[in-house]
């Protein structure tokens, strides 16, 4: 509930209308470190993880530092205004570490707040310019007085409409640049912003909104002493504010003094006030904070006593009478489950069906009823008090799925909160194997897609994914092995980050015959496109917080009208499914060249899905499980810098390679009845078989066997990424190949002294013109413009160089020129598709993050994505022997592709085995 106060300013203008806001392998293990494939090579990372850590980061990367995890539903999710539904900033993962296996049900109440109180001027009269600073008066300079401001700020603090949302804030940063410190209305501006960041902050989580509310309410605070009659909703409004705080991060302080503030605002709001109501429940919603995380039995006794009065003081018919009856069901449920009694479950089962009938079909607070619901049956069904008669304990968790699956499709909720309850969905619906756990899965798949989908720049998206739970799509896939519905999801549910802006580049050519309307429509596309797949600018320190909300504001109005031209595009007849997730009769085109490999590594099980051209997909369970793999990856990590290299024994690196010999093996056998012996296949690894050396695999031993010995090996991020990398085009007569290298770039501590004989060597490789056409980059001319301008204008190149590698920010990973860093989002962003081969003679390019596994972030991946057909990467470090190995791989690539390029062989790449 928000508290308005009366009053208008009489000299304001009227509301204006909106405007616009602001042969096989070797078995030599020394020689695995390069590879080739008709697709990217995803070369394993020689950095690997404690594999005790379910969290898998790699070796010197600093964890996410996720803010200390909350209980999903120990946080008081919060409303503002008419309450909205909304979530906390901690993005946990509740298939990880939040909802732990062992607990039936780990997830505690939502209790509604009331987030702020959007306050009007209570004043009116004509302002001064000299108050101002101004040479006019503030209502000539601004497009909306300090109360028509508010109005729209309780506009839309009670609905999900994020563009709206977002150009109010913008406006109200504008409002403060004019009312200075010491005016009148001042406090009421930050009080009203401090209240639409923290709605923000609920509905997407972005912390930096939730830091902002908390200075703002600090601030109004001053300006509304002891005797102000504004003072207790500053104090609400920053107890809420600490509140929050303190669920995304822990810190019991904030807790408390979010109490001790909330108490001293219920002192100055006796018997008949009329916001008594509100300040009741916030108080009762901290100590029932404070038993969740403190298990106080009076804490709970005590918010109880505060919320039957608070709901006593809203009638029937009133607004937030169902927020009352909602929290005070959960604060009954909670006393159920810690001392049994029925009484508080009857009375709290009550209350939620009341509260449910108070609200519309299209009010968002119908999601936090449903969740608490959900709750309450989950409860009952582990108490059994009315699981008695035959099939009672399934009624109840029948009713407890119903009423999350609800929760998760009220999308007014907004997709953030919707996102949470589809994951708890997928949490509860698992640990109890209930029938809607397909729909669970999808659901939260397709979620997490359009929540991500609205992120401005690929690195806050990264960032995002590292908070969701990293296993989802894994997880989904091992529950459906046995149908193509589990490559479907493995499809949409990985490389997310990739596909969005994959998404920006989708060629219409084909609409240009469908009529006017449609050529309008591509036209429309291609621009909306163009303008989001630009990077957004970038803001220093002292840029204005209004200008970067009005950048923000653009990419959403943008977001919107891209989504809803793609709506009118799928209207057009035979483009009904136009950039919808594939389905698997369209995936299976990838396996056209030969069989797919996927290997699923979940919780559950370890699996490989062998994807053929024309029959339904093979699944086979391999004889391993996730904790054995991830000490395999630890065993590599450790033996592959001691045993890589000519001198090393290679003992550790052997034994290593025997166990995963022992986990592929079994697919080996099935494929011998799909697949020729020396013919080719592809691996698409998820989780931690992205950091294994599958092509390497083997007894090492004479006469031993290896895969090497049966098939050629490549990989694939994707099986989409596999059928773009053989779209043909047409060749020319001529290659153009450039060799770009730099042995000294800024600030490196040494040079690189195989550079310059590593590109005479490649030059030396390469056939006499026309076959291809020759050009060689090196030292001073060697800078980030002139490499950029090189990739562009070649469809073949060979790049030598130092790497510069960003864990924590992927995206900035990058080949360092002479001058500036060539980046992975510099590459991400150029268009590729005409490209054949890269060679990447640099250290681990193909080194991603643990953080964000299936995610494929790093050099190699980006070149992929951007269209070469074929990359080579690199596992460990660079140096003179993996030098000299480059000449036996490229000597064969060059040959294999020249063979194939006389032919006029279709193929993208060469047909060359692995090297080794």
């Amino acid at each position: 509930m928000s508290g308005f106060f009366p009053g208008h300013f009489s000299d304001c203008p009227s509301p204006l209308r909106e405007g616009p806001s602001h042969q096989e392998l070797s078995q030599d293990a020394g020689q695995i470190n390069l590879m080739i494939s008709e697709t990217l090579q995803v070369v394993v990372n020689n950095s690997v993880p404690d594999p005790l850590d379910d969290t898998l980061q790699a070796s010197g990367e600093e964890p996410g530092q996720p803010e200390q995890p909350q209980d999903p539903g120990k946080t008081n999710l919060m409303f503002s205004g008419t309450p909205q539904v909304a979530t906390n900033d901690s993005v946990s993962d509740p298939l990880d570490d939040t909802l732990p296996a062992s607990s039936e049900e780990s997830s505690h109440p939502e209790y509604t707040h009331d987030l702020g109180e959007i306050c009007f001027s209570g004043s009116a009269g004509r302002i001064d310019a000299d108050d101002l600073e101004q040479e006019r008066p503030a209502p000539f300079l601004l497009p909306l007085s300090p109360d028509q401001l508010a109005d729209r700020a309780k506009w839309c603090s009670q609905r999900d409409e994020p563009g709206a949302l977002d150009e109010m804030i913008s406006l109200h940063y504008d409002a403060l640049r004019y009312y200075n410190t010491g005016h009148a209305y001042r406090g009421h501006l930050l009080g009203n912003l401090s209240v639409m960041l923290e709605t923000r902050f609920e509905r997407r989580g972005n912390v930096k909104d939730l830091d902002e509310a908390i200075a703002l309410q600090t601030e109004a605070l001053v300006l509304h002493p002891v005797g102000h009659t504004d003072r207790s909703g500053s104090l609400n409004n920053l107890a809420n504010g600490l509140s929050s705080r303190f669920h995304h991060r822990g810190n019991n302080k904030d807790l408390d003094e979010a109490i001790a503030l909330h108490r001293e605002a219920l002192a100055l709001r006796p018997v008949g006030h009329t916001n008594r109501s509100m300040s009741l429940n916030n108080l009762a919603v901290r100590f029932s904070s404070r038993f969740d995380h403190r298990g106080n039995d009076e804490d709970l006794d005590e918010a109880i006593a505060l919320h039957k009065p608070a709901l006593a003081l809203l009638p029937v018919g009133h607004t937030n009478r169902s927020n009352s009856l909602n929290n005070l069901a959960n604060l009954l449920s909670s006393r159920f489950d810690h001392r049994g009694n029925r009484e508080d479950l009857d009375e709290s089962r009550e209350n939620l069906r009341c509260a449910l009938t108070l609200l519309t079909q299209h009010d968002p607070r119908r999601l936090l009823v449903h969740q608490s619901l959900a709750r309450l049956y989950l409860s009952s069904r582990r108490s059994g008090l009315y699981d008695t008669g035959v099939g009672g304990n399934t009624d109840s968790l029948n009713a407890a799925m119903h009423h999350i699956n609800a929760a998760a499709n009220v999308v007014s909720g907004g997709l953030l909160s919707r996102l949470h309850a589809s994951l708890r969905w997928v949490h509860h619906a698992s640990q109890h194997s209930h029938g809607t756990q397909l729909e669970a899965y999808v659901t939260s798949v397709q979620l997490l897609d359009a929540y991500m989908s609205v992120r401005a720049s690929v690195s806050s998206r990264h960032n995002i994914m590292r908070k969701f739970p990293r296993t989802l799509a894994v997880d989904a896939a091992s529950w459906t092995l046995r149908s193509g519905r589990a490559v479907e999801l493995l499809e949409q549910g990985r490389t997310i980050i990739w596909t969005q802006m994959a998404r920006l580049r989708t060629p219409l050519d084909s609409l240009q015959t469908c009529g006017d309307h449609a050529l309008t429509l591509m036209k429309r596309f291609r621009e909306l496109s163009s303008l989001l797949d630009k990077p957004p600018a970038s803001h220093s320190e002292g840029t204005r917080r209004a200008d970067a909300e009005a950048e923000e504001t653009r990419h959403r109005h943008l977001v919107k009208d891209w989504n809803g031209t793609v709506e009118e595009i799928r209207e057009i007849e035979g483009f009904s499914r136009f950039l919808l997730p594939p389905l698997f009769s369209d995936l299976q085109d990838a396996a056209r060249g030969g069989p797919i490999i996927v290997l699923v590594a979940s919780k559950s099980s370890c699996d490989a899905i062998i994807i053929s051209h024309k029959q339904p997909p093979t699944s086979i369970e391999l004889p391993t499980n996730l904790q054995k793999l991830a000490e395999l990856v630890l065993a590599f990590q450790e033996a592959v810098p001691k045993d890589a290299g000519p001198k090393g024994n290679q003992r550790a690196l052997m034994e290593a390679l025997r166990e995963l010999w022992d986990v592929v093996r079994p697919v080996v056998e099935t494929l011998g009845g799909i697949a020729q012996q020396g013919s080719r296949i592809w691996w698409c690894p998820t989780s931690v078989f992205n950091f294994l050396l599958l092509h390497a695999a083997g007894e090492y031993r004479k006469n031993g066997e290896s895969l090497s010995r049966h098939y050629i090996s490549s990989y694939t991020p994707s099986l989409t990424t596999l059928i773009k990398a053989r779209a043909s085009h047409d060749r020319s007569p001529s290659v153009p190949f450039v060799a770009i290298g730099q042995n000294h770039p800024a600030g490196a501590l040494f040079t690189l002294d195989a550079v310059e004989p590593e590109l005479e060597l490649v030059r030396r490789l390469m056939p006499a013109p026309p076959t291809i056409s020759f050009s060689k980059i090196t030292s001073v001319d060697a800078t980030k413009s002139t490499a950029l301008s090189a990739l562009q204008d070649n469809t073949w190149f060979h790049l030598a160089c130092h790497r510069m590698q960003r864990i924590n920010e992927p995206f900035e990973s990058a080949f360092l020129m002479r001058d500036q860093p060539l980046s992975l989002l510099n590459i991400a962003q150029m268009d590729l598709s005409w490209h054949q081969f890269a060679f990447l003679s640099a250290c681990e390019t193909a080194v991603g993050t643990f953080s964000t596994p299936d995610e494929v972030i790093h050099l190699a991946a980006g070149l992929q994505f951007a269209g070469v057909k074929s990359v080579v990467g690199t596992l460990w470090k660079v140096d003179d022997s993996t030098v000299a190995l480059s000449r036996g791989v490229l000597h064969k690539l060059v040959r294999g592709w020249h063979d194939e390029f006389q032919t006029s062989c279709p193929s993208a790449a060469p047909s060359g085995p692995v090297a080794g």
